[in-house]
């Protein structure tokens, strides 16, 4: 007995086979018997039609429509969202994109795509790693879900474009704010770096006052400047007006040491630190090009940042 069918645009054919695996592996872990020690499928079966069609057949008498139905329909739900979410999302984010700002030549659509996908799968939220990400893939995996079980338990025909073009539209407008925040992110990333090349360029043009400098950095946003001979040097700021009210405005509180750096115009800085990645070391070292060296382990500084370095 034939249950459903889903259709795959022409473009999608390549994944085809992707999909019927997700569906049966779902169908073995949601509807299954033992039989021995191999757990099988309940009478249930997926096969591709015509390279752009997948089918579920239904074996009498194991299946039984009114007892395993609502079983069937969850199941085969789950294997399409997590289709829809691996294999369609980043292409729905691309397609957003394009016909947002087509007509805005100046935006780098490939570069928002690249913030979407980091929103998405790659930077850390507040110290959650991974966790934060797979909770709201797992969410909007859900979303997509629950649409796709109360189609299925109606219809015998699923064309997954059409589903998603008309009958995903909360999910869709999720990824339409996402969009829209990494818009914004990029946009205030692109803003800090030209930023950052102004300062560069102020200290390109600056007398160098001091030969050298430490800048001892003892964890979190927390550091302490010190001369040559390890004295500290209280952070003073730049004495150029225009470059002062520069930082003042755009700079966030935890970069102020850049301000401070800029103000005595090092010839040389050594950096101290556990934690190189950092990026405001990174944003320092682009400053201060040629000028910095950053050491992670040195007797000058060993026993001080054993002590002071936060965990």
């Amino acid at each position: 007995m034939d249950l459903f069918t889903i259709s795959l645009p022409v473009y999608l054919q390549g994944s085809i086979n992707k999909l019927r695996m997700l569906l049966t592996e779902q169908a073995n872990v949601d509807l299954h018997m033992t039989a021995g020690k191999k757990n099988t499928a309940v009478g249930v079966e997926y096969h591709v039609i015509e390279s752009q069609h997948i089918g579920c057949k239904a074996q009498l008498p194991q299946f039984q429509l009114h007892r395993d139905g609502p079983t069937l329909y969850k199941s085969a739900a789950e294997a399409i969202a997590e289709y829809v979410i691996s294999e369609l999302e980043s292409q729905m984010l691309a397609s957003i994109i394009r016909k947002k700002y087509r007509k805005n030549p100046s935006m780098e659509a490939a570069v928002i795509e690249r913030y979407c996908y980091e929103l998405l799968n790659g930077k850390e939220w507040d110290g959650l790693g991974n966790r934060f990400h797979e909770g709201d893939r797992k969410r909007r995996k859900g979303k997509v879900s629950e649409e796709l079980e109360k189609y299925l338990a109606e219809q015998t025909e699923l064309n997954i474009e059409g589903f998603i073009t008309f009958r995903l539209l909360s999910y869709r407008t999720e990824l339409i704010e996402i969009v829209e925040y990494a818009l914004d992110e990029y946009v205030l990333d692109k803003q800090y770096q030209e930023f950052i090349s102004l300062l560069k360029y102020f200290v390109q043009l600056q007398e160098t006052k001091v030969p050298f400098v430490h800048l001892l950095h003892k964890g979190g946003h927390d550091f302490t400047i010190y001369n040559e001979s390890f004295q500290i040097i209280e952070p003073k700021p730049p004495a150029d007006r225009i470059v002062a009210e520069m930082l003042e405005t755009e700079m966030n509180i935890e970069d102020m040491v850049i301000s401070s750096l800029i103000s005595l115009s090092p010839k040389q800085i050594t950096v101290h630190t556990r934690h190189p990645e950092l990026s405001v070391i990174r944003t320092i070292e682009t400053i201060f090009d040629g000028r910095v060296k950053v050491c992670v382990q040195c007797s000058a500084c060993t026993s001080t940042l054993d002590e002071w370095v936060q965990p």
